[in-house]
This record gives structure tokens, sequence and C-alpha cells, in this order.
């Protein structure tokens, strides 16, 4: 049995593949679904491949466009490719089945879908000659990481508020005992200035009581 080599490299222990040989399908189209999935949870990406061959929701084509009728929703030009999008759901439903048998959470992301040509092949019998549609599918699912909640940040916002409010709170507790040390000051000025009168006074006392 050949190997299959898969585009996308980073393959580790939180991931699961599959891949889908010599589908018989468009490549052009393959590659508009690709991307309308590619980063989507599994569960979402299933339901919307599910609503594609129900003729609910259209693909957008973004690519390989010409000729192509605009659709309702966000956006222009779009299709219901309900036969790419069958073969498309199975593959993925097949990775899906292989995280579950690595004991992966179902948490689960595409992380990677790629669409390539195929072999060509032609029809028999009277369309001889013409060639098949074929396209290979690999689609990479990686588990999602649980991400802590940034509590450090909220910390450090409430250390900076009770900072600010320490400062605010002191700075009128600063102004008062300047205040009060000035008041002090001007006390103590105006003892002295009584202490010189009253010397004043007693120095004129002794004197005229020396004449």
């Amino acid at each position: 049995m050949t190997k299959t080599n898969y585009s996308y490299k980073n393959l580790d222990n939180h991931t699961a593949k599959a891949f889908g040989k010599d589908l018989g399908i468009s490549t052009k189209v393959s590659i508009n679904i690709a991307k309308k999935i590619r980063g989507m949870k599994v569960a979402k990406a299933v339901a919307y491949l599910e609503r594609v061959t129900q003729l609910t929701q259209a693909v957008p084509y973004t690519r390989f466009n010409d000729g192509v009728g605009h659709r309702k929703g966000k956006m222009a030009s779009g299709r219901f490719p309900v036969k790419a999008a069958d073969a498309i759901n199975k593959v993925l439903k097949s990775a899906i089945a292989n995280a579950a048998n690595l004991n992966m959470s179902d948490d689960l992301v595409i992380e990677s879908i790629v669409a390539n040509k195929g072999g060509s092949r032609f029809h028999f019998g009277r369309q001889r000659r013409r060639a098949m549609k074929q396209t290979h599918i690999e689609i990479v699912l990686r588990e999602v990481e649980e991400k802590a909640k940034p509590k450090t940040k909220v910390t450090e916002k409430k250390v900076e508020k009770q900072k600010a409010e320490t400062k605010v709170k002191s700075k009128p507790k600063a102004n008062t005992e300047n205040a009060d040390s000035l008041n002090a000051d001007s006390l103590n000025a105006d003892s002295l200035n009584a202490d010189s009168l009253n010397a004043d006074s007693l120095n004129a006392d002794s004197s005229g009581v020396q004449k």
C-alpha cells in the first residue's frame, strides 16, 4: 500500500487526518468549499455541508466564478454543489472517526483542508476522450487548546487602581500637614514677637526707674 504524502507537515499527537483519493468531483468547486470551511469547528462544518446538500445554504464562489449568479446572504456569486459537498462531508466524518480512535476530544477544528487535482481518466462509450473530474481531498483536524483566563491582567489593573486611589488620598493629608506646620511656625513667630515686646517694655521700665 502506497504512503500518502500530506501537504500539511505539522502533524503531532493532537492532530487527526483523512484522505480522499480520486473523488469524482470538480477540483474548482472543492477549492471554494475548502476555503469556506477551513478553520471551522467540526460540528459547525458538518452542519454547513449538510445544509448545502439540502439546498438551503449556498457556497460562496470567491474563485472560478465566471458566469456564476448571485445568491442570498453575505456573498456575491454562489452555488449549491451537492455532489462535492457530500463527498467532502464523508472525508470529514472519516477524520472525526480517526480522532475518536486516537482518544482525542470532541472539540476539534479543521486545521487544514486541501483540494488537489487527481489523475486524468477518460469516459467510455459515446463520451470517450472526455476527461473525468477527479480530486484529492486531504483534511487535518486539531484539538482546540483550552485558553486560561487572563487573571493576572485583572489583578494588575486592580493594583494600579488601588495605587492611584492611595495617591489621591495621600495628597490632601500632605497639604493639611503642611498647613499645620505653617500654623505652628506662625504661632511660634507670634510668641517670639510677644516675648521681644515684653523684653522691650521691661527694659524701658528699668531705665525709667534708674532716672
